[in-house]
């Protein structure tokens, strides 16, 4: 979905964030959704982790 954006849409997407929060706002948000996104992919390495760990258990426990 967001292969489909481009370039002017994310500049229309930016513009409007502007209009409505202000850019004084604006760097607060930013740094929040980067702390977002990267405890989400924390959370998902360590799910996939876990998955992985808990695969290799149960193969070790088979044969």
């Amino acid at each position: 979905m967001l292969q489909n954006i481009g370039i002017p849409g994310l500049i229309l997407v930016l513009v409007i964030a502007l209009i409505i929060f202000g850019p004084s706002k604006l760097p607060d948000i930013g740094r929040a959704f980067g702390t977002t996104i990267k405890e989400f992919k924390k959370s998902t390495r360590e799910l996939v982790e876990d998955a992985d760990s808990e695969q290799d258990n149960k193969e070790k426990k088979t044969v």
